[in-house]
């Protein structure tokens, strides 16, 4: 374990609750090094936080654990799951959150955590209201303080609960996501990877009213216009240079992206 911990949510940052996490898992293990990944996730959608941890993780040491707590059944019936994958270790409820890592590491192994065994552990019965205080911030500090292991807090399970939202459709003629998330500058990022266009010549990417090429970067258009790139996490993202792509555009996330070719696969 490399002692880094991942911290992904929808609490924002006006209320004390990522602190109190924080205060939690250095309760447990005082040499913990803390990151914060995002607490910005829209409330209550999992699929956004599912979209940056699958392609925020790989630029952290092998051995980290990513804890996200986005988590609208907290307090219900719905489970808790333990991932490995890549040599990382992710945390968070079973709605789907986690669905995106699992759909690309065929060899990813699974736990549903057991509020037997935490508590037998020590831990104390949590709140209805709040398990990234009471279940997430000190599972996550005992697995990165190496002290607990996957098997004694949980049983092995076959699967998770699907995404929110699909993987792209990929056609004979074209490729169709969903604008995933609004980044801080207002940029339309979508869920489509850039793998997917390794055959295509002249993608034209199809948002809204608008069809757009493929360009290098937010420079190659005049400030206003309307661009559509890949960006710096590997994704179709539509961009208004200089500008807030969200407003000029009037699209949020869920719009359809459709690619297509105007010269076809090679």
């Amino acid at each position: 374990m490399s002692g880094v911990i991942t911290l992904t949510s929808d609490f924002g940052l006006k209320d004390p609750f990522v602190g109190v996490m924080k205060g939690r898992i250095y309760s447990h293990f005082p040499m913990a090094k803390i990151v914060d990944l995002t607490h910005e996730i829209v409330a209550h959608w999992p699929a956004e936080a599912g979209f940056w941890l699958r392609r925020s993780f790989p630029y952290f040491p092998t051995g980290t654990v990513h804890v996200a707590v986005v988590d609208p059944g907290v307090g219900t019936a719905r489970d808790i799951v333990l991932i490995e994958s890549h040599q990382h270790w992710f945390l968070a409820p079973d709605n789907g959150l986690l669905a995106p890592i699992v759909e690309h590491d065929g060899a990813a192994r699974i736990w549903r955590l057991n509020n037997d065994r935490l508590q037998g552990l020590g831990l104390q019965k949590p709140s209805s209201t709040f398990h990234g205080r009471d279940i997430f911030a000190p599972v996550a500090a005992e697995l990165a303080a190496g002290r607990w292991q996957a098997d004694t807090i949980g049983e092995r399970v076959p699967s998770v609960i699907p995404a929110w939202v699909d993987e792209p459709e990929v056609g004979l003629d074209s490729i169709t996501g969903v604008v995933i998330t609004i980044d801080h500058f207002g940029n339309l990022l979508s869920n489509i990877g850039v793998a997917l266009l390794e055959r295509w010549v002249e993608p034209r990417v199809h948002i809204g009213q608008s069809i757009l090429p493929l360009r290098r970067t937010y420079g190659d258009v005049a400030p206003g216009q309307p661009i559509a790139l890949i960006n710096s996490f590997g994704v179709v993202e539509i961009a208004v240079a200089e500008g807030r792509a969200c407003d000029v555009l009037g699209l949020s996330r869920g719009a359809p992206v459709v690619l297509r070719d105007a010269v076809g696969k090679r």
